[in-house]
């Protein structure tokens, strides 16, 4: 007999449904798989043979031939495990009065028949149902990730046995309830402690980030060793936006593929990446031997990729970083395809001003020579600067500012004026597919963003004493339309402008 059951496979961030035909024949006993399944697939006959055993089910001692359709995809993973373990029951006749095609099966096997969680699951549910799928039986170890998805039956299971029961109608699993969705950044700035209440001094710092989040900008810092670089960066997450419900599932999808969901089955705080300087350009960009796994860049999607001491990056790994940040994704070729991962990150950096740390620096000489410093600034290459809409020194402060008992502006007062700057930009490029300033092309510019006459004359004048490139006259611009929103300004003044334009220090540097 010919059995047929429906699971998924995971390629890239999409679902595609894969067809279990099972054929049991009398004949000598074999156990063939086809289909391109990979090693973890194939090891299943033997997590399969034993689950069924220990669950009290007879496995087949019959030619048992296994299709996993297409037959031009590659399967990998373990979750088409359940989905093999009912087509051979129904093969055998054990589940023969049950109507199986309108429900799609996955989930891992133990030997003893418990379901194991599965990566993924997430991003093939939502394929699933956009291919018409409306019942679906998982691991109950999945239920959290799973319990966010409306208008579609999910059965959480703990074991095999527990399936075929509910399946012949001897046991009902309670179908999962849909759960609502709440956003919690304040939840990231308690596991970090992070608040700018508690960075001392460095105004021209905190009014940089206050920009570069409330337009999604990029932002690098420049300053001596312990001025409080990564403690500013630890903060950005306290001011961002909320996620929406959309955000966070496609965020939940990146993760879920990733294998990093934790335990709320959401990811309900926007992302803070802080790969180490040592990181490839694979674990950077995605990709891998066998699987293709998305990588920093996607992880940080949504959210911040924080790369402390850029200089001291593999020089391909930060020049694999320019076209993600242009396009807002990235595209991984392999062998097997090319897949296609969302990369809409707010890129933040910083590092020394020289190999020392001191150079520029008010309280403390640097010991560099001219040709050291050069060679240093160099490892960073002008087109990826020319990408860093905002770049800003951070000086060491005094012994005073440090031992100051006064707080400063704390990061919920200034998250209200960035939800309020990201509200006039959601309104205006409503009909446009972005949401931020950082995101406008040429097109956009010309129509939100018209310059005064006096405004082009002060672009003229740092256009030509600083040699900026064309992106880097565009780039002020967006950040002068974001410090306009952040006044409440229809209109782009001169003074948005000239502050636009003294973010850019290392254009000014010799």
């Amino acid at each position: 007999m010919v059995s047929k059951v429906i699971c998924y496979a995971i390629r890239g961030l999409d679902g595609v449904p894969v067809e279990v035909e099972t054929d049991v024949n009398k004949g000598i006993p074999q156990y063939e798989m086809v289909g391109l399944p990979d090693t973890a697939v194939k090891e299943s006959k033997e997590r399969v043979r034993s689950a069924l055993k220990n669950s009290g089910l007879l496995f087949p001692v019959n030619k048992i031939t296994i299709n996993f359709a297409p037959a031009d995809i590659k399967k990998e993973g373990a979750s088409f495990d359940l989905a093999v373990a009912i087509s051979l029951l129904k093969a055998s006749e054990q589940l023969v009065e049950r109507d199986l095609s309108g429900i799609v099966f996955l989930g891992e096997l133990a030997l003893g028949g418990q379901l194991r969680p599965v990566s993924g699951l997430l991003p093939i549910l939502i394929s699933a149902k956009g291919h018409g799928y409306r019942k679906f039986i998982i691991p109950a170890a999945n239920a959290k990730e799973a319990a966010f998805l409306g208008d579609a039956e999910i059965y959480p299971a703990n074991t095999l046995k527990e399936v075929v029961q509910h399946l012949l109608g001897e046991v009902t699993i309670a179908p999962l309830q849909t759960e609502e969705f709440i956003a919690s950044c304040t939840a990231g700035a308690k596991k970090t402690a992070a608040d700018l209440k508690y960075v001392k001094g460095q105004p021209i710092a905190r009014r940089a980030l206050e920009i570069a989040v409330a337009g999604g900008h990029n932002v690098l810092m420049v300053g001596p060793p312990g001025t409080g670089k990564t403690m500013l960066a630890r903060c950005l997450p306290t001011i961002m936006p909320d996620l929406s419900f959309e955000e966070a599932l496609e965020i939940t999808k990146i993760h879920s593929v990733a294998g990093m969901l934790g335990e709320d089955g959401i990811v309900s705080v926007r992302p803070f990446r802080t790969p180490h300087h040592t990181a490839t350009t694979v674990s950077m960009c995605g990709g891998g031997n066998k699987a293709v796994h998305p990588g920093e860049i996607s992880l940080a999607h949504g959210g911040v990729l924080f790369l402390d001491e850029l200089p001291e990056y593999n020089r391909s790994t930060l020049e694999a970083l320019r076209q993600p940040l242009e396009d807002g994704k990235i595209s991984v070729s392999r062998a097997g395809g090319t897949y296609t991962y969302p990369a809409r990150f707010m890129l933040c950096a910083s590092m020394n001003p020289c190999p020392c740390g001191n150079y520029g620096s008010a309280e403390r000489d640097c010991t560099c020579t001219a040709s050291e410093i050069r060679r240093y600034r160099k490892k960073v290459s002008g087109p990826l600067l020319d990408r860093i809409d905002l770049q800003v020194e951070v000086d060491n402060i005094s012994y005073d500012e440090l031992t100051s008992s006064a707080e400063g502006e704390s990061s919920e007062s200034v998250k209200e004026r960035v939800n309020a700057a990201r509200n006039v930009q959601r309104s205006r490029f409503e009909d446009c597919g972005i949401n931020t300033n950082a995101e406008m092309s040429e097109r956009e510019l010309s129509t939100f963003c018209p310059l005064s006459s006096e405004c082009d004359v002060i672009l003229r004048v740092a256009f030509e004493s600083m040699n900026l490139s064309a992106r880097a006259r565009s780039r002020i611009v967006k950040v002068a339309r974001t410090i306009a929103d952040l006044d409440g300004c229809d209109e782009i003044l001169p003074k948005h402008v000239y502050e636009a334009v003294s973010y850019r220090i290392y254009d000014k540097m010799d």
